[in-house]
């Protein structure tokens, strides 16, 4: 099942199911379901069938065309966001970094999620703007002290997510936090796809950024150091991940700051980031107005 989150003409913001030709939001489907997007992903994950439903209720209903519909971050406003940095040993290898046994985290915060189809902003204060492919990991039930053989059995789903950095802002402190946050940089979609559609921990998946159609950065899932398993294990160790709660898994090589020269997204490109099965999240650049 691949879930979408939008809002319609008068603002109302809906989770839906993706069908040919649309969406078919979540009111239409029972009033038996929960209303919001979290309740919903705690409510299959706990009641399977449900999963196994949803697809047939949607196929039943006239779809709404997409283009009557806003799309949102997939997860519009997750309790946390955890991202790995250096999770793929090439591009730890391009960036200079060692490969530890513990993997570098940081937090976005949800200010900084964009959707698909977005314009994704170069702010006024630097023009460093980098592309990120990544995969995007989708909580779903309570995790606290779970084993790596058991880790699974906490996701929802996954997604498509660009981690865009603004390198020098990145640098300036020992802490990656704030070139990472820069408003409406970290696109996130177009869809949720749910977990039993995809190989276990989404390994083996072709991993892709292009901009403007030219391949930038192209790797396998499995090429991760710390897979989705292990990371929610080592991460139950010290914190609890709640249904909703999005963990993004790193990117490969090939990112602009790391070429001779450096290339950086600029006003009028257009990066996608596809992930095999998953789908396409494409989003154009633009300057950020100054007003």
């Amino acid at each position: 099942m691949r879930l979408l989150s939008a809002s319609n003409a008068q603002g109302d913001i809906h989770w839906a199911v993706q069908v040919p030709g649309g969406l078919v939001e979540g009111p239409r489907l029972g009033a038996d379901l929960p209303i919001t997007l979290h309740g919903l992903i705690h409510t299959c994950t706990e009641t399977p069938a449900l999963l196994a439903e949803l697809p047939r209720r949607a196929a039943a209903l006239a779809a709404s065309p997409l283009t009557a519909w806003t799309l949102l971050p997939v997860v519009p406003r997750p309790g946390k966001i955890i991202c790995l940095g250096v999770n793929y040993v090439d591009h730890a290898k391009e960036g200079g970094n060692s490969v530890g046994d513990y993997p570098s985290l940081f937090l976005r915060c949800t200010t900084s999620l964009l959707a698909h189809g977005e314009p994704l902003r170069v702010p006024t204060v630097s023009s460093k703007l980098d592309f990120e492919a990544e995969l995007a990991v989708v909580i779903g039930r309570r995790a606290r002290f779970v084993s790596e053989a058991e880790a699974l059995q906490h996701v929802f789903g996954y997604a498509c997510f660009n981690d865009a950095t603004l390198r020098d802002y990145q640098r300036r402190t020992t802490q990656w936090t704030i070139g990472k946050n820069f408003d409406g940089t970290g696109g996130f979609g177009p869809c949720l796809v749910t977990a039993d559609e995809l190989p276990p921990g989404c390994t083996g998946l072709q991993i892709q950024s292009r901009l403007n159609g030219k391949v930038m950065q192209s790797a396998t899932t499995s090429d991760m150091i710390f897979g989705v398993a292990r990371t929610i294990a080592l991460l139950s160790e010290s914190l609890t991940l709640e249904p909703g709660d999005v963990v993004v898994m790193g990117t490969p090589s090939g990112v602009g700051y790391a070429r001779t020269p450096p290339v950086w997204m600029k006003a009028g490109d257009t990066i996608d980031i596809e992930i095999e099965g998953i789908g396409v999240l494409s989003n154009p650049v633009a300057a950020t107005p100054l007003a």
